[in-house]
């Protein structure tokens, strides 16, 4: 390590993603799906807390905890899901865009764009469709129509697709995406 001019170690540049980077925050980098995402991952986590103090601490835990952490689990999976769509944070397969020439990476992302947006639309179609399906079924614990739940998951998956759209719509504009970038950068794991 070299020493600094305080006589101290030189530690180098503050930390990425550190409290030092709050003058570069700026709150439109963030979707309302980060917001929404946000606020289920806290209510997950108190009912959680919840959970542990009636179940350990008072030894007499609340019946509803664990089904309705269950939901919001899966709505919280859902909602995130469209934030990942919208940076591009899904998992991928980078191996071919390595190896692959510039021009054929770009049509084979372009493919990959278009299959990702029929998935997902695909899964709205079906999401829609068991919603409709689990009107009648209620949750066990509360009486609550379980088409509740499945109406967030399907908003979820709606948001993916409308996100999909949005990304397939920067690269083909960009001509190249995340995927093709990966030649450039030489990502050899």
């Amino acid at each position: 390590m070299t020493e600094s001019a305080g006589g101290g170690p030189n530690l180098g540049d503050p930390t990425l993603g550190t409290a030092d980077d709050a003058a570069n925050l700026k709150l439109s980098d963030y979707g309302f799906e980060d917001w929404l995402a946000f606020a289920l991952f806290w209510l997950l986590a108190g009912i959680g807390v919840l959970q542990f103090v009636t179940r350990y601490i008072l030894n007499d835990s609340l019946a509803w905890t664990e089904e309705i952490a269950r939901y919001v689990l899966m709505c919280l999976t859902f909602v995130g899901g469209g934030m990942a769509v919208r940076r591009f944070t899904h998992i991928h397969v980078e191996f071919f865009y390595v190896y692959l020439p510039r021009p054929i990476a770009i049509v084979l992302s372009m493919l990959v764009d278009l299959l990702r947006i029929a998935f997902f639309g695909y899964a709205t179609f079906l999401g829609y469709e068991i919603t409709l399906i689990m009107r009648t079924q209620r949750m066990v614990v509360i009486d609550w129509p379980m088409s509740t739940v499945y109406w967030v998951c399907t908003a979820g998956l709606l948001v993916m697709t409308l996100r999909a759209i949005q990304v397939t719509v920067i690269n083909w504009r960009s001509g190249t995406s995340p995927l093709v970038r990966v030649h450039v950068e030489g990502r050899h794991q």
